[in-house]
């Protein structure tokens, strides 16, 4: 089977099984059937059964397929890169915090602040942004369509994850959709928040400058390549 393929059906595979179960009538019915816990055990299973072959099969294969642009050489692209890059792991860590936001936070703490003010979702903007990153520097068709399933499941996620918030929480999530937005930035520049200094995640950003640094020194060894050069 073609390099190119076999990444394609595991991407597909993954995103499949990932998203489908998680979202519609499907969660829902499942959890019924089998219950939380069960449900959330399920679910971690297929997924790491779909995205470990996934990670082997790219691992082997990287830069597979014809080359649709090559941007390494290229100092505002790379340059671009690393600033997409930068802002991923901030929104990382900032989504990975004990006070990553909720509707029940949001409404306890009397409205958006921080990065909620950005986006509502920063471990899905997450996502996209590391796989935009990627795709910018990786123009092979092997690697577009793997860093590209991490831009459709960060989208695609946040949006399952909205009806299902709705779904469940009613009015109060309803409230915060309306607040903010998926898109980072589109709240504050229709005017529905406003950035004050005390919104400023100052531990993300330490936090996520300094896994950034540590990335691309380590980068080389664990992935090959190097951020800095290609």
């Amino acid at each position: 089977m073609d390099a190119v393929v076999r990444i394609g059906f595991w991407t597909g595979l993954f995103l499949i099984t990932h998203l489908g179960v998680s979202g519609g009538k499907v969660r829902p019915g499942l959890i019924n059937a089998l219950g939380e816990s069960v449900f959330r055990g399920v679910y971690s299973l297929v997924s790491l059964v779909t995205f470990i072959p996934l990670i082997v099969v790219f691992g082997y294969h990287k830069h597979a397929g014809p080359m649709l642009w090559n941007l390494r050489g290229f100092g505002p692209a790379r340059g671009l890169s690393w600033l997409i890059m930068l802002a991923a792991l901030i929104m990382l860590v900032d989504g990975l915090s004990p006070s990553s936001p909720s509707a029940a936070a949001v409404r306890a703490s009397g409205g958006p602040h921080g990065v909620v003010k950005l986006t509502r979702h920063p471990l899905f903007v997450s996502s996209v942004l590391f796989g935009l990153a990627h795709m910018l520097m990786n123009g092979w068709a092997g690697d577009l369509i793997f860093f590209g399933s991490f831009v459709v499941l960060g989208i695609v996620g946040g949006w399952h994850q909205d009806q299902r918030k709705v779904s469940e929480l009613g009015d109060a999530y309803r409230q915060l959709v309306a607040e903010t937005s998926f898109m980072p930035g589109e709240a504050l520049w229709t005017g529905r928040q406003r950035w004050q200094a005390n919104d400023t995640p100052w531990r993300s950003i330490v936090i996520g400058a300094v896994l950034m640094l540590l990335l691309i020194a380590f980068h080389p060894m664990i992935f090959g390549g190097h951020p800095l050069h290609g």
